[in-house]
């Protein structure tokens, strides 16, 4: 079953569009997993139905997949837009699990996107690790935040226009207000730590394509969490940025977590 259409959130006080994609056998007793699918910068909630094989991986397995559509918000609480992560985190599962047969528990719910969607996933997964048992990140951006900022800081918004696209000028200002003021919860590394302090971790599954500019965060962040002692996966073959690669992450995420 593939839907797609409107829902009115009270979070965001406005419709905002989503996607459903569901096995083809929806007869069996128990409540069926769930897992959460977040889109890039530049995508929406139809980004993985209409640019993967998402409902062939879906049709045989046990799955039910929900796709949102947070805008270009980085998946937060944006300074001055939506409260996209208070969306994603609390008010989309209950949605959800009103209108389907989908499991409330965290070892049944899984967390997964691409891009800004993997930074996205990270941080709803180790913000909240009660809620998610599963999270799979690929080719996240913005995996040192704080790094970024400085950057575009120290750079100039007009250096990192030509490095990002221009539309980051407001996208960023946006989401996380025009200083630029670096907060903990912006930080995945940060929120690695205090789930690792909170003694509950999701299960993480990385990747990242050898040819992506993300790729030496990616390699630097794995250093980071065998320092903190966070086990996770990292999956690495020659690949781009680009919707190839996605649907490829997207697959073995699947089989990873077996879903």
């Amino acid at each position: 079953m593939r839907l797609s259409g409107t829902v009115f959130s009270n979070t965001l006080e406005m419709d905002t569009t989503i996607s459903i994609v569901t096995p083809n056998h929806l007869t069996q007793d128990q409540p069926y997993k769930v897992a959460y699918l977040l889109h890039g910068l530049c995508g929406n909630s139809s980004s993985w139905l209409d640019y993967s094989l998402l409902p062939l991986y879906a049709m045989n397995g046990s799955t039910v997949y929900i796709l949102p559509d947070a805008a270009r918000s980085f998946y937060t609480d944006m300074k001055h837009g939506f409260r996209y992560f208070t969306y994603i985190t609390e008010e989309l599962p209950q949605i959800c699990r009103s209108v389907f047969r989908i499991s409330a528990e965290r070892e049944n719910t899984a967390i997964l996107g691409c891009s800004m969607g993997g930074y996205g996933a990270l941080k709803c997964a180790l913000t909240k690790p009660e809620q998610y048992g599963m999270c799979g990140a690929f080719s996240s951006g913005c995996l040192f935040m704080k790094e970024n900022m400085d950057f575009i800081q120290s750079q100039g918004w007009d250096t990192a226009a030509q490095l990002f696209g221009r539309q980051l000028l407001t996208d960023i200002p946006a989401a996380f207000g025009q200083n630029l003021e670096w907060q903990p919860d912006y930080e995945i590394s940060e929120l690695a730590r205090q789930a690792k302090e909170s003694g509950l971790l999701p299960e993480l599954y990385l990747t990242c394509g050898t040819e992506d500019h993300f790729y030496p965060d990616h390699v630097k962040f794995g250093k980071l969490l065998d320092e903190l002692g966070i086990a996770y996966t990292f999956e690495q073959w020659q690949a781009k940025h680009d919707l190839y690669y996605f649907n490829d992450a997207l697959k073995k995420a699947i089989d990873k977590f077996r879903l």
